[in-house]
């Protein structure tokens, strides 16, 4: 009896310490998705505010934030100004967040948008074709997708994400 009764704490100390130390290497964010293999990214273009195509490659080197949102998206309001702060926040060394406006509005709309929310440390850019959105198989707004220094996608999150939330800083400076 000793000896069942020392196994199963044995057992739940384990799942106690594993639980802790995974916990501390990623937010606990109920949309987030962590891939396991980071998933390599080819050919992916959007366009900017001057209607040039720009090539995902030309952030190489940095740690890549794409966020997918639209002007009407209730979340993506909420959600843009704490990704703001995120572009200006002094911990990073190499991010670089792209803003992607999928909700086919015009440049107008778009920096009447910016300037409602006082956005003024990111770039817009559009997927007026969704051909991107649909490349990386959004499935609702706001999408966050997560590159790594090596152009692979590694995370992504769907939904609305705090980006002033000090886990989600603290997790995102491991890919800096």
């Amino acid at each position: 009896m000793k000896l069942l009764t020392l196994k199963f704490i044995l057992i739940f100390i384990y799942l106690i310490s594993s639980t802790s130390s995974y916990a501390i290497q990623q937010p606990n964010l109920k949309n987030l998705v962590v891939h396991k293999d980071p998933i390599k990214l080819e050919k992916i273009n959007f366009k900017n505010i001057n209607n040039e195509t720009v090539n995902l490659n030309k952030f190489k080197n940095s740690l890549i934030i794409i966020n997918f949102w639209a002007t009407w998206c209730a979340p993506c309001i909420e959600e843009m100004p704490s990704l703001n702060r995120l572009q200006a926040n002094p911990v990073f060394n190499n991010l670089q967040i792209i803003p992607i406006n999928v909700g086919r509005d015009n440049v107008g709309k778009s920096k009447n948008f910016y300037k409602k929310l006082k956005i003024n440390n990111l770039e817009i850019y559009f997927d007026k074709d969704v051909e991107l959105a649909n490349k990386f198989l959004l499935r609702g707004l706001p999408t966050t997708v997560f590159i790594n220094k090596k152009g692979e996608e590694f995370a992504r999150v769907i939904g609305f994400v705090n980006f002033d939330d000090k886990t989600i800083i603290k997790w995102l400076q491991k890919y800096d």
